[in-house]
């Protein structure tokens, strides 16, 4: 068996994969369908299970493919559709139709399916960089997190001090 044959049976393994089957139809459902703009309308709710949808793309990258650069690229992206999700009065909803976070992570999963050096070595190449943006959209969502309970609690309190 030469190079390429090997390369195409490794190929073929990786996509024959449970998880990789199931990223693909997350990627269809969520970003196609704009399912992860529906769910976000679910105050609070609609962000936690969008990131539960995370969970097949960190396990491919980090146990299947093990590479430490695309699990940080694919948190990136998810942490980032969270965060940008959280933003009040359906804004953050209408920027989840653009923003398609699991489009995104399957690209550059796919691209180290398919052995794409340009993705590979793009990824490589900002992984300090995702770790850091990592640490900080960690930071920023605890501060968004902590901005809507304190804004729903004044709310609460207004409400009930009219009646």
């Amino acid at each position: 068996m030469n190079k390429d044959e090997k390369r195409e049976l490794q190929r073929k393994r990786l996509m024959d994969n449970k998880a990789y089957q199931t990223m693909s139809g997350l990627t269809r459902y969520m970003d196609r369908y704009y399912l992860d703009a529906l769910i976000g309308i679910i105050p609070g709710w609609g962000d936690a299970i969008t990131l539960l949808c995370v969970v097949p793309f960190v396990y491919f990258s980090s146990r299947v493919i093990k590479s430490i650069p695309l699990t940080l690229a694919v948190l990136n992206n998810a942490l980032r559709d969270v965060l940008l999700g959280m933003i009040p009065f359906f804004v953050g909803d209408v920027i989840d139709i653009f923003h398609r976070a699991n489009t995104k992570n399957m690209a550059m999963i796919q691209g180290f399916v398919d052995g794409d050096e340009t993705v590979i070595k793009q990824v490589n190449q900002r992984a300090w960089q995702s770790a850091i943006v990592l640490i900080v959209l960690l930071l920023l969502i605890a501060l968004m997190i902590w901005a809507l309970i304190s804004f729903g609690s004044y709310l609460y309190s207004l409400v009930a001090s009219i009646f």
